[in-house]
Parts: C-alpha cells; structure tokens; sequence
C-alpha cells in the first residue's frame, strides 16, 4: 500500500492567494514532512498560476519530503511533477486519469461508501472523505460524522483522509473510527502559524494511538 501522508493542509482561494502563501506552506511543509501534503486548491486562479507555485515550492517537496498535491488539474500535476493529484467531481475521474497517469499517486473526493468502493475500483490510491463535521464552507448542511469514515473503511482498502471542520482535538475519535489520517483547511491556514498548527494536528494523531 503506498504511504499516503496522514495530515493535509488544503488550501482555497483567499488562501492561495495571499502574499505569504509560499512561506507559510514552505513552513507547514517542514512541519510535517513526508507525513503531510499540501493541497494546491483553487476555483479561481489559472493553471499557469497553479503551477507556477507548485514550481516554487518544488524545492521545499524535494527537502522535507511533504507531498505536494494539486487538486483537479491533473496537467498541473503532471507538468510541475508534485507528488500527486486530488480529482474531485469537478476534474476527470479516477478511470480517465489513470489513462495518462498510470503511475501518479490519486486521492478521490468522496461523500460515502459506495463512491469510495467505485473510486478504489478505478485505480485512486486514497479517498478524501467529508465533511465529516459542520464547517462554514458548506453552511446548512449537518456533517455526516465519524460514522462516514466508518462506513468508507469498512467497504473499501483504501486509505481514508477525513475532513471538514476537523479540529485537532477531534483526530483521536476519527482514528477509532479508522481514518488514515485528516485534511484541514481553516484549523491549519486560518491560524496566527500555520506551521504551529500544522504540528498539533500532527501531535494529536500520534498522541491517538502512538506514532505511525
């Protein structure tokens, strides 16, 4: 099984964009190492600006190991040679990205069981599974709870990175339910250090059931 990363700093647009973004995800990358990634999101820049900046932090991917991962743009991954590529609804589906990128590590976007038993037949590596509780970017909606990374376990070998609303307090109780680690977007990037934060979540995970 490949070693996914445990703890993923995802970003978005405001995120992205900001003018420190390169040294706060240079810190965070340091902070977590080869069991983190950071996840280069973004609705709104070009694929020229995505890779323009996965370019810039393809030193700090080499150095300390973390993965660099680029949501949906599958080109950008390919062309900046990141560690990987998140495909969600929104991109080519796992079965078509395989097709030009038969060795590239893939996590599938999914909201249950049966999507996560479809993106493991089709050749994802990992499946990002949410939201599990309530968070600010899918307001109104009730999270499915640890009872999702449960469900997506028990149908399905493949790694399962939980996330939405996940604090670092909540990493224990998502182990139990047998996440293989967790992606956080405002619990790591909304903090005064993003490297800071990105260090208690890691913490936490090892302090849920010992280092892994």
């Amino acid at each position: 099984m490949l070693d996914v990363p445990r703890i993923h700093a995802v970003t978005d647009d405001l995120i992205i964009a900001h003018p420190d973004f390169t040294t706060r995800a240079r810190g965070v990358m340091h902070a977590l190492g080869p069991r983190g990634a950071v996840h280069l999101r973004s609705r709104w820049l070009t694929a020229a600006q995505v890779y323009a900046i996965a370019l810039a932090l393809g030193d700090a991917q080499e150095s300390t190991g973390c993965w660099l991962v680029v949501n949906e743009r599958l080109d950008v991954a390919l062309a900046a040679r990141t560690h990987g590529a998140q495909l969600t609804t929104k991109s080519l589906t796992v079965a078509d990205a395989r097709i030009v990128a038969s060795e590239l590590p893939l996590g599938a976007s999914v909201h249950g069981a049966l999507e996560a038993l479809g993106a493991e037949r089709d050749g994802a590596d990992w499946v990002v599974a949410g939201h599990v509780f309530s968070t600010a970017s899918h307001a109104g909606e009730p999270g499915r709870g640890a009872e999702l990374v449960a469900a997506v376990v028990e149908r399905t070998t493949l790694p399962c990175i939980a996330i939405g609303g996940i604090r670092p307090e909540n990493v224990g109780t998502l182990r139990d339910a047998g996440a293989w680690g967790v992606a956080a977007i405002t619990g790591i990037w909304g903090a005064a250090s993003a490297e800071a934060a990105a260090t208690d979540y890691l913490s936490h995970y090892d302090g849920a059931r010992g280092q892994s």
